[in-house]
């Protein structure tokens, strides 16, 4: 039996459950932000988890030739590996640790700092801990002095770097306002349709209304993606072709029947007491619907405003084929995927930082809406 005041053990196992979710999304998220002012290499190297640690990285650099003396029978080059400008911005003050050196890139760190190696040329290297090397001849090294490949602990860097690409990119105000263009008015075309629709399903008698509910039923389980290449056909047989209006048509199709099926649940569940104290005072279906349906059902309509805005926002297959592919015409994501991550896509700090630049607007339009998410989301759902 449970006693007033306390909670049951079921309660505090939804509070942990839901606790466990967040974690498990927190993550993610942090690890995303935490790559994302990142270093290129260092991504590759280790883990996010691990960013506040050095970094076993592997390097090169090359002997000044223009250093080279006389030392009894031999030539000798002396220096520092950490001094060399290739690696001036991987390490502070030309400061590092060694952890191995090689002759060959196949095998950087094949000896261990302090030992002699032979080089292939003729000679010997020898790399210190602190990067200090010999590299001794007895023929003169010419113009050119032996390359050093060497293995050395990395202090974490962390840096803007990657902001500053994406938001310095080419065009990247175009895309923002590409984005915007396409993202507006496939939010609101669906809900108007959808809206109109969804009272005639609710609240009109006509027939064939059981089956067009189940049609918008099973049009929510078709993949968009068999639909891509015979809407394309339909668009340049019309005339529409790749264009923003192309784009909008796609969207509205695509998002109706999810906005169908909210709005028609919501609306569905609204008191009849209402609709038929309308209908007997003389309002037509179009005032009752504008009226009286419309504004009680803005939750339902919030609701499906923050997904449809989502998935267009954030959407880059359906703009990759409805749009063209000139710089003018590209959204955001087809300019982040195309501009600056390459064809290969490896770029993490690259993309890292572009998902948090992108997500701005759409966590806004979240965080304004989000109050009427749930009562939209169990429109329906009780009786």
């Amino acid at each position: 039996m449970q006693v007033a005041g306390q909670k049951s053990r079921l309660a505090w196992a939804v509070h942990l459950s839901v606790a466990a979710l967040v974690v498990l999304w927190i993550i993610p998220t942090v690890g995303l932000l935490i790559s994302s002012f990142r270093d290129r290499d260092q991504i590759s190297a280790s883990g996010w988890w691990q960013s506040p640690l050095a970094v076993e990285q592997t390097y090169r650099t090359r002997a000044d030739a223009g250093a080279e003396r006389q030392e009894g029978g031999l030539y000798v080059i002396e220096g520092n590996v950490f001094a060399g400008e290739e690696n001036a911005d991987a390490f502070a003050a030309a400061r590092g640790t060694v952890t191995g050196f090689g002759i060959t890139g196949r095998a950087p760190a094949a000896f261990a700092p302090g030992s002699e190696a032979e080089l292939r040329g003729g000679g010997t290297l020898t790399v210190a801990q602190d990067g200090a090397f010999r590299a001794a001849a007895s023929d003169s090294f010419g113009r050119r002095g032996p390359t050093i490949y060497f293995e050395a602990e990395t202090p974490p860097r962390f840096t803007l770097e990657n902001y500053s690409r994406v938001l310095g990119a080419d065009q990247m105000n175009l895309a923002f306002i590409n984005t915007l263009t396409v993202t507006v008015p496939a939010t609101v075309i669906p809900i108007l349709i959808a809206a109109f629709a969804a009272y005639a399903l609710a609240w009109m008698e006509f027939p064939g209304r059981g089956l067009l509910i189940a049609a918008v039923v099973g049009l929510l389980v078709v993949p968009l993606q068999l639909a891509l290449v015979p809407l394309l056909s339909l668009h340049f047989k019309v005339g529409v072709g790749q264009s923003f209006l192309g784009i909008w048509m796609a969207h509205t199709g695509f998002g109706l029947p999810l906005a169908v099926y909210l709005l028609r649940n919501y609306m569905a569940g609204l008191p009849r007491d209402i609709i038929e104290s309308a209908r007997v005072d003389g309002a037509t279906d179009f005032q009752i619907f504008t009226r009286i349906v419309l504004p009680l059902s803005f939750p339902a309509l919030a609701s499906f405003a923050i997904f449809q805005f989502l998935w267009v926002w954030n959407d880059l297959l359906v703009a990759k084929v409805f749009l063209p592919s000139t710089d003018e015409a590209k959204v955001m994501t087809v300019k982040i995927a195309d501009d600056l991550l390459g064809s290969r896509g490896g770029d993490w700090g690259i993309l890292a930082a572009a998902a948090f630049i992108s997500i701005a607007v759409p966590l806004l339009v979240f965080f304004t809406l989000q109050r009427y998410l749930v009562r939209g989301l169990l429109a329906g759902s009780v009786k």
